[in-house]
């Protein structure tokens, strides 16, 4: 056993290092990041004016009074991660950052139409469409961001600059320094989406969607492609690698933009199009005690198992367990590099969402309507935020238990197998 999980380290490590080390995933999910707690406030606006045991008519006036709350943050969620991914990436090449978020932003907005067409048919001008500073516009969203930033640093680091005498104030020097290379980098966005619109009548925006989103987003929204990458996660967990963040930073452009569909609809007052989202994966894995859902495990611990050194580690681990931080047990009981308890750490995540898919698919709890929850969130209360129904938070409570009932006996053997003086 031990020389085949050797075997999987020596490969794994390599892939986890180039992944954990990669320029462009890493700026991605600092992006990702700096849209969080402005999409966090739009989440609020949103469960307060969709209270469970409000009526149609007070929802309404709640929505007119305090829509913008939502449809300024969380509805152009583009916009922050556009500019995040130009500013990070430039400061990792040594450049203004504010500038290359700018010139970032900018060269989107040039490719984002200034029209849109009503459910009449007529065409309105000198307008922008929320669906493209949201979901609609995400992936052209980030792979404009990410070349506008590379030219805007190439150019600048080339010294394509205007230098201005050290008498000048900073703010100004630095915008003259960024005129050659914003100009430049905007130039060539403009001409691309003059070519597209003037030439071939079409836009980059429908482009990108209809080839590259929608077919990356239906297959992230998969059972399928979701137990895989839940598996991958606890697998690099249990060689020491934080595979929240390995595997979340290639899925969370996919998981985000399954959320904001999902928030739109909701919004709407229409059927919440996905199951799989950044919600549900928040809420119902990481959201019932951390990584591998670990809440039921540290019960166990600090309640039912006889020896001392595994009472002590449960217990110590329980406060920030119930907030869903798990690194306590994952180094404490140890679970990384234990053979024991491999076979439980991987499955129960992955039993317990296709339950969770299956009774979504069929019903008997709501999927999550793309309400942003703060991961710490305990079990329970986070379970009905994230669903706006009771039956999300009983969800988990069952999710806990289920999760207990597989780790119970791989536990009882290491209790069993632990000297008995500890």
């Amino acid at each position: 056993m031990n020389k085949f999980l050797d075997a999987i380290s020596a490969k794994l490590l390599p892939l986890a290092n180039i992944l954990g080390s990669n320029r462009y995933l890493t700026v991605l999910r600092d992006a990702f990041m700096l849209a969080f707690p402005i999409t966090m406030f739009g989440s609020i606006i949103v469960v307060i004016t969709n209270l469970p045991f409000l009526n149609t008519s007070q929802k309404g006036i709640l929505s007119d009074l305090l829509g913008n709350g939502q449809s300024a943050t969380m509805s152009i969620m583009t916009i922050f991660v556009v500019f995040g991914i130009g500013y990070y990436l430039s400061k990792g090449y040594e450049v203004e950052g504010v500038f290359g978020g700018a010139v970032a932003l900018s060269s989107f907005l040039l490719l984002t139409p200034f029209y849109m067409q009503t459910d009449s048919g007529k065409t309105v001008s000198n307008v922008l469409s929320l669906d493209r500073l949201g979901a609609k516009g995400m992936f052209l969203g980030m792979i404009t961001a990410f070349i506008a930033a590379e030219l805007y640093s190439r150019f600048s680091n080339k010294g394509w600059q205007i230098k201005m005498p050290d008498t000048v104030p900073p703010a100004v020097a630095k915008s003259f320094a960024a005129l050659i290379p914003g100009t430049l980098t905007l130039f060539i966005f403009l001409a691309l989406n003059a070519v597209l619109s003037g030439v071939f009548k079409v836009n980059l925006h429908d482009i990108i969607y209809k080839i590259i989103q929608q077919p990356l987003v239906g297959l992230g929204s998969s059972l399928g492609a979701t137990l895989v990458a839940l598996f991958f996660i606890q697998l690099l967990w249990f060689f020491g690698l934080h595979g929240q963040i390995l595997v979340n930073s290639v899925m969370d452009p996919i998981w985000n933009t399954l959320n904001l569909e999902n928030l739109e609809a909701y919004k709407a007052g229409k059927a919440v199009p996905h199951i799989i989202s950044k919600s549900f994966m928040e809420t119902f894995t990481v959201g019932l005690g951390g990584s591998g859902m670990t809440l039921a495990v540290v019960l166990i611990m600090a309640f039912v198992l006889k020896k001392k050194m595994y009472k002590d580690v449960g217990r110590l681990a329980l406060g920030a367990g119930i907030f869903n931080v798990n690194e306590p047990v994952i180094f404490g009981l140890p679970i990384v590099m234990n053979a024991t308890i491999l076979i439980p750490w991987l499955l129960s995540p992955l039993i317990v969402t296709v339950i969770n898919y299956l009774v979504m698919l069929i019903g008997l709890v709501p999927a999550p309507t793309g309400v942003s929850v703060p991961w710490t969130v305990p079990v329970f209360f986070s379970g009905m935020m994230a669903t706006n129904s009771v039956m999300g938070g009983i969800l988990q409570l069952i999710d806990v238990l289920i999760v207990g009932l597989i780790w119970y006996p791989f536990l009882l053997v290491l209790d069993r197998q632990a000297d008995p003086e500890l």
